[in-house]
């Protein structure tokens, strides 16, 4: 890759001194204007043959490129500035011979109304000079958006031929959300990427068929994983030809809640990695006693992990081994119930474990909680067995870690919480504590634990997805954005008032992209009201209305705020003109957006799946005709046989 300096060093010998990355006003993006300066997008009569540039001041006179200050912007061909060759370099002539043409480059006024592109030609080099540019552009998608239905049957007729990048479309076609399933399953062959979106079932039972198993080893790390079926994951198991990966596989499935058969455990105990089957929670009775008493030490160490479902005898055997790692294991896992004395405690190989885990004689528990180290302290403060007076002692701990530690301990009640000298970064990131989301089917209990005064156990509470409704009207109310944000994103209760001032500083997570504006509950009527509002988060809603028409989404189309344009670009109302002139927004979100618009031309869109840098993006446009699709995968399939 070629850094700033070698940029830097080619402007200075074409006599432009480099200003810097231009911040000013949105002009037209790089991208576009290489499309132009290539033909792509080019309005009539843009472009000329030439043998030559012609003489630099002449071009610089003739153009109106340079400005008062005597400066430009230009992308050159192959160069990076910061990371990203779609960004504009602001440069100022320095009265010396100018650029040549080699390597090609694109040059935009600061006004953004001029534009000279120079680029390879078979005849030489080709010359694009275009003044009154956004007149021109919006011209040319007025025109093109007045295609027919003929024009679009042609357009799409003349596909044909090996596609010019087919990479890119391998990777993008499968997220088009029009794809039908036997398009998604002849693509599994080429690119199995786009199982990270959610699938049909038909297409989740061909990956699960299929002869890859890399292909098949893909959906287990994807959300469509949660809607295997118990035979669908048993087969998963079985065909897999990796010895190491089948109990890992097995261990998924279980995670996800499936009742495995009992002949995918039969081929598991019978492997050479049977220890990593031995203490899951689904191996039948039969396959743990066995284990248990299996050969291997580390296989019996494992067995231990299913202590509760193993039988008296078997347990008695396991706490009198010989060997010292699994008479371990057996110990710890047997003082999860019975409270640990002091000998057993101090023969044990290492005490952090039995420290996270284990019950204490309280003789025992006192002295460690009173005289143990800070280390051993923290252990005892997440372990959820620790003794009522354990808790008590550390509650009043010297170190404020360890208080904060076990203020979230779940034996406390409320009032010995509150008393608690805990501190907590409201501004971290937090997740649900375990022991609150095992309570959310108790209304009691959410009801104890929505007033506690730990924000921490209350964001727990709203990760709940159904609650009472004096609860929910609780937390909707809570001085803790946070609460009110994760009970925005899970709670099917959430009011409709909280959910739109939640949208007022919120738009959406990864895990939750929908959420709030996707809430079942999210208000729709009336939102027309913020078309004019000052905030453009606001005015983005106005098109949710239901009494919004065509004309206010050609309005927001043009609205000074991106993310508005945004929402504008994806609103199926959006005319195929203000699609197209969209095409070329400053903002590469809009461009993006624009691109999936089912409203493009097909014209238009038939270029784009010519261009490299918008290939992958346009192929996910839904109105791509699927007998396209099947053309472009043929091509695609023939050219990966040669």
């Amino acid at each position: 890759m070629r850094g700033v300096e070698k940029l830097g060093e080619l402007l200075e010998r074409a006599g432009l001194d480099v200003v810097g990355e231009h911040a000013g006003n949105p002009v037209l993006p790089p991208e576009t204007a290489w499309r132009i300066a290539h033909g792509a997008a080019a309005p009539a009569g843009a472009a000329v043959p030439a043998q030559g540039l012609p003489p630099w001041p002449e071009v610089v006179k003739a153009s109106g490129l340079v400005d008062a200050a005597g400066e430009f912007l230009v992308a050159v061909k192959g160069h990076r500035i910061g990371g990203n060759d779609a960004l504009w370099t602001r440069v100022r002539t320095a009265g010396r011979p100018g650029l040549t043409g080699d390597p090609a480059f694109v040059a935009l006024s600061t006004d953004g109304e001029v534009l000279l592109g120079v680029t390879p030609a078979p005849d030489g080099i080709r010359l694009t000079l275009l003044d009154r540019l956004t007149e021109r552009l919006d011209a040319a998608a007025r025109t093109a958006g007045t295609e027919t239905a003929e024009e679009r049957a042609a357009a799409w007729a003349t596909l044909s031929g090996e596609p010019a990048w087919p990479g890119e479309l391998t990777e993008g076609l499968g997220f088009n959300r029009a794809a039908p399933d036997d398009v998604l399953v002849r693509l599994l062959d080429v690119f199995d990427g786009f199982l990270f979106r959610d699938v049909s079932p038909a297409v989740r039972e061909a990956v699960v068929s299929h002869p890859d198993p890399s292909v098949r080893r893909r959906i287990v790390e994807t959300r469509n994983a949660l809607r295997l079926t118990a035979a669908q994951w048993a087969g998963l198991v079985l065909n897999e030809p990796s010895g190491p990966r089948r109990p890992l596989l097995a261990e998924r499935a279980v995670f996800y809640g499936v009742d495995l058969p009992d002949e995918v455990y039969d081929v598991l105990v019978a492997a050479p990695f049977r220890a990593e089957v031995a203490g899951m929670a689904g191996l039948p009775a039969r396959h743990r006693i066995a284990l248990a008493g299996d050969p291997d030490p580390q296989v019996r160490a494992g067995a231990c992990e299913a202590w509760p479902h193993l039988p008296e005898e078997v347990r008695k055997r396991l706490l009198a081994e010989t060997d010292a790692a699994v008479r371990a294991a057996a110990l710890l896992a047997h003082h999860e119930q019975h409270p640990m004395p002091r000998p057993v405690f101090e023969g044990l190989p290492s005490a952090e474990p039995a420290l996270r885990r284990c019950r204490f004689e309280p003789g025992l528990e006192a002295e460690l909680v009173r005289s143990g180290d800070l280390a051993t302290r923290l252990a005892l403060a997440g372990n959820p067995r620790l003794g009522p007076e354990g808790v008590a002692a550390l509650a009043e701990d010297g170190e404020e870690q360890i208080r904060s530690l076990i203020a979230l301990h779940p034996d406390l009640t409320e009032e010995r919480r509150d008393a608690v000298r805990w501190s907590y970064d409201r501004d971290q990131l937090s997740h649900a504590l375990p022991w609150v989301t095992a309570l959310h089917g108790d209304p009691a209990a959410m009801r104890r634990l929505a007033a506690s005064s730990h924000p921490l156990i209350r964001r727990s509470v709203a990760r709940a997805r159904s609650l009472p409704a004096d609860v929910v009207q609780g937390l909707a109310r809570d001085e803790d954005r946070v609460v009110r944000l994760f009970l925005a994103e899970s709670c099917d209760d959430a009011p409709a008032d909280m959910l739109l001032d939640v949208w007022r500083w919120w738009d959406g997570s990864f895990s939750h992209p929908d959420r709030p504006r996707g809430h079942p509950n999210f208000p729709r009527v009336g939102l027309l009201c913020h078309l004019d509002d000052p905030a453009p988060r606001m005015r983005r809603l106005a098109l949710d209305d239901p009494a919004s028409t065509p004309e206010h989404v050609a309005r927001l189309a043009r609205d000074p705020a991106a993310e508005v344009r945004r929402r504008a670009a994806e609103d199926p109302r959006l005319s195929p003109a203000d699609a197209v002139r969209l095409l070329d927004d400053p903002a590469g979100a809009v461009r993006h957006t624009a691109l999936l618009n089912p409203r493009l031309p097909a014209r238009v869109l038939f270029q784009l799946l010519e261009y490299r840098e918008t290939a992958g993006v346009a192929v996910r446009n839904p109105s791509l005709p699927v007998p396209v699709m099947h053309r472009l995968l043929d091509a695609i399939t023939e050219r990966d046989s040669l």
